[in-house]
């Protein structure tokens, strides 16, 4: 017998993960001025992504990267490391700007976690990089070009003994695991578990609960702050993170260089490892949106952009298997929401192929009047500030972008200022201005 979940319309099962959203479970607002305002931000919002009806004014938002430390006076490496500190940056960067809505304080994620696995993939404040400086992708093959079959016959198997120990050193025992699908009866299962009894596995395993552990501080650290900071009024935005299955295979699997030459070499391989990674990654957002009752799952679109590949082949290798990832999420109420980092001038004709209201797109280099003609037709967008103007401007020059945004981009609704792409150093004066012009400008009549 089906379940009444399963009976909801993607509409119904939105409309309850918005529903979730503006009424958080266990949360005791600290005023009812508090709660009022929290429900009016998360309104505004919701009728900016939906298209229906006008909000009050143009929502604003902040999408930063370690801008709140350096607001607050800490460096990135604090920020990773010291979790009081992690929370102080962020309750003074709410305070000080007033955003609608906040993207939370997990995004730079526990530096003593990824020490204690030695993650290989990124280098991060402290550990590689400078304390006061961001991190950074460690580009390489972290699967080879002859292991596509691997990991399209069983991307689970493939990740915890080819991947992980790739790219955490303290997991490189795992490679000894054996593939548990092939552990089915009682007969020589036994065999399966030596791994588990030699040293270098048990190591690996005793990593993986310290790993355990220090994310249990991390997480408790982050939620209590993304509780007290609900309780102020000011809501989360989202609720977890899938990807573009091509970027699964380019970012952290072949690399770019990689995947560049597969396009040529092998493209029904790749073509036929993106169909198996789909389905992956459309649960991986459900099951994020589902535990934590909201419907914004972000997906940053890494090598969508203008010139990183061509039309045709954006058409044949990104955009397939990237639609049906968005389109899945859909259909369980979900509301992606896309960051087009770099330009998407040359691709707007193409990704507006969705339905109208279920999106929102942040836009970095592109046209925002092209765009709002094109995607804006069919889905709110976010953006464009540059972060380079908040750096270097002045604040009469943010004041004019961001009149000019509201004028070419604002007008009719389906739009929320923000900044481009996420950013790490800016003068607070300006992030401040382009909230406060938002305000004040971006009033519907």
């Amino acid at each position: 017998m089906e379940t009444k979940s399963k009976q909801l319309t993607p509409d119904e099962k939105q409309e309850a993960l918005f529903q979730k959203w503006l009424s958080p479970p266990d949360i005791k607002f600290a005023s009812s001025e508090a709660e009022q305002l929290y429900k009016i931000r998360v309104t505004r919002i919701k009728d900016a992504i939906q298209m229906k009806k006008l909000p009050d004014r143009v929502p604003a938002l902040i999408l930063p990267s370690f801008f709140p430390a350096y607001n607050a006076g800490f460096t990135p490496m604090e920020m990773m490391y010291d979790y009081e500190k992690l929370s102080i940056a962020y309750k003074k960067f709410l305070s000080d700007f007033e955003p609608d809505a906040h993207i939370g304080p997990d995004m730079p994620g526990p530096g003593k976690f990824y020490e204690i696995l030695d993650y290989k993939l990124y280098s991060w404040p402290g550990h590689g990089v400078a304390p006061e400086r961001s991190y950074q992708a460690n580009e390489g093959e972290y699967m080879m070009a002859d292991e596509y079959d691997a990991l399209i016959h069983d991307p689970s198997n493939f990740f915890l003994n080819t991947y992980f120990p790739r790219v955490f050193g303290a997991l490189e025992p795992f490679k000894m695991l054996p593939v548990f699908t092939g552990i089915l009866e009682m007969y020589g299962v036994a065999y399966n578990f030596i791994p588990f009894g030699l040293p270098p596995v048990q190591t690996a395993l005793k990593a993986l609960m310290d790993a355990g552990n220090e994310t249990l501080k991390w997480v408790g650290a982050v939620g209590v702050w993304n509780k007290e900071t609900t309780e102020l009024g000011y809501p989360g935005m989202l609720a977890g993170y899938t990807k573009a299955p091509f970027d699964v295979v380019g970012d952290t699997l072949r690399g770019t260089r990689g995947i560049m030459m597969d396009i040529f070499r092998q493209p029904d391989k790749l073509l036929k490892a993106m169909e198996a990674i789909t389905p992956l990654m459309i649960k991986m957002g459900v099951g994020a949106a589902q535990m934590n009752g909201k419907p914004l799952i972000f997906m940053p679109l890494h090598k969508g952009a203008d010139g990183f590949l061509s039309d045709a082949h954006f058409k044949k290798f990104y955009w397939p298997t990237l639609k049906e990832v968005i389109n899945g999420l859909i259909a369980e109420g979900i509301v992606p929401f896309l960051a087009a980092e770099g330009g998407y001038n040359t691709r707007l004709d193409i990704v507006k192929e969705l339905p109208k209201g279920k999106t929102l797109w942040m836009i970095d280099q592109t046209d925002m009047s092209r765009a709002k003609k094109t995607l804006g037709t069919v889905a709110c967008m976010t953006g464009n500030v540059p972060s380079s103007l908040l750096k270097l401007g002045t604040t009469r020059d943010v004041s004019d972008y961001v009149r000019h945004l509201i004028d070419s981009a604002g007008r009719g609704g389906g739009f929320i200022v923000s900044n481009g792409a996420f950013f790490d150093e800016a003068k607070p004066e300006n992030v401040k201005t382009m909230i406060q012009i938002t305000k004040e400008y971006g009033v519907y009549k």
